[in-house]
């Protein structure tokens, strides 16, 4: 029985259609798919703790949240559009018991930003319901969803998250118990998936073969020990939960009143976590390989000074993501640290469309320059990305006025020059402007003094991992899953790459 609190309707138009958000809007950087978050904790509030856990990953996608509970056979579940503190307040969140839960923060990549794509996708099976949160994104969708249309499944959203529920009923209802299930469908499933899915007796945390998006497993202190998962470490620090270890690649565990099982589901497992979780999308205070993220980003600060040294009076970072990359460039350079501009950090995604002439002032909204500390100084400025080169043209030409007199850009990763089809928005590929110019032509566009971009090999070397353990397709055109031609052509256009 699926209890739905959900009241309001699909009152948020589709953003695809906002001009909020055109790409001359959007900010110039690839967004993230989701968040995810599962619990098992009889006695907990669980629907408060998964409350918690994706308001720390609401980095991840700010578009839609939801959570189902699981009370014995019964589900609860509530999502809706906007972010997690407008979707669920104490009310809402005392409509949602039970001993078990899965939370879902969504920034759409497979359908678009509609109430009905929301998540978590929620189904009926022969054994009872399952709750399905998943970030990424499968390239066999075409094939599977005409599968599954042929044997006469329902699909009432446009997501591939809604075909993995699907085919994992599909198994369930033709006789598999709920591990054979899930195996059986994520063995037909190609692509990136985190996945985080709740049943009437347990919690499952799934990873591709690739472990393309991260999944970590969190242990509750009590007894019996209780456990978590969250797409990052993040999500476990802020309810107090201490970090296990990673869901491997191509392994299911399975948390019941037993505890916790570990099953690897794939024969061919190879490590390719996306390195712009490394570089951008994870937060800062987030752990990967034993350190924290703000360690690692630092680093390529470091190894970018040293690749693409000048001579300036102060270095700072476009806030946040570009922070702790300039702090690294400052310390290796001896150029000195400073803060050139503030970032309003209570401007979020708005509905609200702003006048003709706060468009033509470009991002004074979320960035405004200090002036005082700008004027007569020549400046590099160190951000993460460039993929369109729009928002960046225009944070030149505010920190020109504001008095520099030379600006100096410089990015902490490689030409993005190859769309992403494994979770992350980017553009097709003639919209990314490194696909069509060279680092003097975007430099020229971007109306800099001087552009220097880090290397393919000082980014991985900074890892201090297996360089061979990433994905970095975006700026290699190296794709570790193989793009059907079908879906290929939606996005990688382009016969020939100029960097």
């Amino acid at each position: 029985m699926i209890s739905i609190h959900s009241v309001t309707s699909d009152e948020y138009p589709d953003q695809t259609n906002n001009p909020i958000n055109s790409h001359e809007n959007q900010p110039d950087k690839p967004e993230e798919a989701c968040g995810v978050f599962g619990i098992y904790a009889p006695g907990e509030n669980v629907a408060k703790l998964t409350y918690f856990g994706l308001y720390a990953l609401q980095h991840r996608g700010q578009e839609s949240a939801g959570i189902a509970t699981f009370e014995g056979t019964k589900v609860h579940l509530h999502k809706d559009m906007g972010l997690v503190s407008q979707v669920f307040n104490e009310s809402v969140l005392d409509q949602l018991p039970g001993s078990l839960a899965v939370g879902h923060t969504r920034y759409s990549t497979t359908g678009s930003s509609r109430k009905v794509n929301a998540q978590p996708a929620v189904l009926e099976t022969r054994l009872g319901s399952l709750a399905l949160a998943h970030n990424g994104n499968l390239v066999n969708t075409v094939q599977l969803r005409q599968e599954l249309l042929e044997n006469k499944c329902n699909l009432v959203t446009t997501t591939d998250s809604e075909m993995i529920a699907f085919a994992i009923a599909e198994a369930i209802d033709t006789g598999a118990d709920w591990l054979e299930g899930g195996i059986q469908a994520f063995q037909r499933c190609q692509g990136a998936f985190s996945l985080v899915i709740g049943t009437p007796v347990g919690v499952m945390g799934v990873r591709d073969p690739n472990g393309i998006r991260p999944l970590v497993i969190g242990t509750l202190a009590g007894n019996p020990v209780r456990y978590v998962l969250a797409s990052e470490t993040c999500g476990l620090d802020i309810i107090g939960a201490e970090y296990l270890r990673d869901v491997e690649p191509g392994e299911l565990v399975w948390i019941t009143e037993e505890g916790l099982a570990s099953y690897h589901w794939s024969k061919k497992s190879e490590r390719k976590l996306c390195i712009f979780e490394m570089i951008y999308f994870a937060r800062p205070d987030s752990v990967m390989h034993n350190e924290s993220l703000y360690s690692y980003r630092m680093r390529l600060g470091h190894q970018l000074a040293k690749e693409s040294f000048v001579d300036a009076d102060i270095v700072f970072g476009v806030p946040d993501s570009g922070i702790p990359a300039a702090i690294g460039f400052s310390q290796a350079s001896g150029v000195a640290y400073g803060e050139g501009l503030i970032k309003n950090r209570y401007v979020g995604r708005t509905f609200i469309q702003p006048t003709q002439t706060m468009r033509e002032s470009g991002l004074r909204m979320k960035l405004n320059p200090l002036k005082d500390v700008l004027v007569g100084k020549r400046v590099i400025i160190v951000d993460d990305s460039i993929v369109r080169g729009t928002t960046s043209r225009k944070l030149v030409k505010t920190l020109r006025e504001a008095g520099a007199v030379e600006v100096h850009m410089r990015i902490s990763s490689p030409p993005v020059t190859h769309p992403c089809f494994y979770g992350i928005d980017t553009d097709s590929q003639d919209q990314l402007i490194a696909a069509t110019k060279s680092v003097e032509e975007i430099a020229k566009q971007l109306e800099v003094d001087s552009l220097a971009y880090l290397s393919w090999e000082g980014m991985l070397e900074a890892t201090r991992e297996d360089t061979n353990s990433f994905c970095s397709a975006c700026f290699t055109g190296d794709y570790p899953v193989t793009i059907p031609e079908q879906v290929k052509r939606s996005k990688l256009i382009l016969e020939k790459v100029v960097v």
